[in-house]
Order: structure tokens, then C-alpha cells, then sequence
């Protein structure tokens, strides 16, 4: 069984309210704020006002993608507005387990992203501090974009590497995630599923987060 975090880049910005109070009544586990500045990726998602719009009526653990430039500013305000879990990306810090001990000083998980062109292994050193890795399976800042299949072996590479250095940090997969390669990533070691356009684009929001989760 996986634990699904349904991605908000792919619901209905005109009814966000309406598609949140769905993912409250389904068995999703989190929902997955992607958070973009344009700059790092070349997209502009939303910013505090939409999260704290969203926290307040949120009924699941909100969890944060930061994909900006300089993710360790806007720790603290993420804490402040009730984020669970804070993810930030190897190739956007510098001081990235500075970052994480901030994060965490903040009450926070502290999850690190890496870009499919980011080998695993650069994370073996932080892998031990780290509650969650964050594998993107496409490329970071447009939704609906298709699964590399490379990422299921990746996923199998970073599974036997965090095994190996003693960590108990889960993963996450965001990027072209469906029904049709749900059952390769579980199998893979992967923990938790983003999936956007398989959830909002489904003529039943609700059973495709459950089909995700239990399997068909």
C-alpha cells in the first residue's frame, strides 16, 4: 500500500476550495503543494496567499515542493503557516544541511528534491538527516508531463543507498505518476506517490486516489 500526495498544480484554480474539501474526504495522506518561482523552474505557481488560503481549510498534512532559488528564506514562513512537510532541492542549496537543521528546528520534515539528471548518490551524505527524498520522475516546473522510465531503476539504486547508510527517510515520486506504473514504483521501494493529473483528470477523483494507494 502507498500513501498518495495529490499534487494542487493540476486542480481547478477557479474552485480550489471545492477540489481541497475533496482530497479531505478521500484517503490521500498529504496534499502536495508545488511552489515555483520562475527562476529555478521557468514557471510562477502560487505563493503565501494561496497556501494560506489552502492551510486553512486543509484537512491533510500539507506537503511543500520549494522549487526556488534561496528555499532556506522561506523556512520559517512555511512553518508559520502549518506546513508538515518542507522540501527543498539539492541543486537550489548551498548549505543544505544548514537547511535541513532549520527545517527541522521549525517543527518540520526536512525532504530533499533531486532533478532527474541528479544522480542519488550525491545524497548519501545527508541521507541520514533527511525524513524524506523526493525523486522528480520528469522534469521540474510544468504538470502533465510524461514518466521517465530511467527513474523506476533510480528508485531502486536510492532505495539500496539509504538502506545501506542506515536511513529510515521515505520516498517520494512526483512527475507522471498513474495507475499504469503505480505497481512498478511500489515494487521499486518507492513510499509515497504525487500524482496531479491522474487525480484531477479522473472522472472520479476520490477512487483514483484510492486505486493509487491500495492498488487495482
Amino acid at each position: 500500500m502507498a500513501e498518495v500526495s495529490p499534487s494542487l498544480l493540476s486542480a481547478d484554480f477557479g474552485n480550489l476550495r471545492r477540489d481541497v474539501g475533496m482530497l479531505n474526504s478521500s484517503e490521500c495522506s498529504y496534499i502536495h503543494l508545488d511552489i515555483m518561482d520562475g527562476i529555478f523552474v521557468p514557471n510562477i505557481s502560487f505563493g503565501i496567499p494561496v497556501i494560506k488560503s489552502v492551510a486553512s481549510y486543509a484537512r491533510k498534512p500539507l506537503d511543500v515542493h520549494l522549487m526556488i532559488v534561496k528555499p532556506e528564506n522561506w523556512v520559517d514562513r512555511m512553518a508559520d503557516l502549518g506546513v508538515r512537510i518542507l522540501t527543498v532541492h539539492y541543486e537550489a542549496c548551498v548549505h543544505l544541511h544548514r537547511t535541513i537543521q532549520a527545517i527541522h528546528s521549525r517543527g518540520m520534515l526536512a525532504g530533499v528534491a533531486v532533478n532527474p539528471s541528479t544522480p542519488v548518490s550525491v545524497l548519501e551524505d545527508i541521507a541520514g538527516c533527511c525524513d524524506l527524498i523526493l525523486m522528480m520522475s520528469v522534469n521540474p516546473g510544468f504538470g502533465g508531463q510524461s514518466f521517465i522510465e530511467h527513474s523506476l531503476e533510480k528508485a531502486v539504486r536510492l532505495k539500496k543507498m539509504l538502506s545501506g547508510c542506515g536511513s529510515n527517510a521515505r520516498i517520494e515520486v512526483d512527475g507522471g505518476v498513474s495507475l499504469a506504473n503505480r505497481d512498478s514504483l511500489i515494487d521499486a521501494g518507492v513510499d509515497i506517490l504525487v500524482a496531479g493529473s491522474a487525480v484531477f483528470s479522473a472522472e472520479d477523483p476520490v477512487e483514483a486516489i484510492r486505486l493509487l494507494k491500495r492498488g487495482k
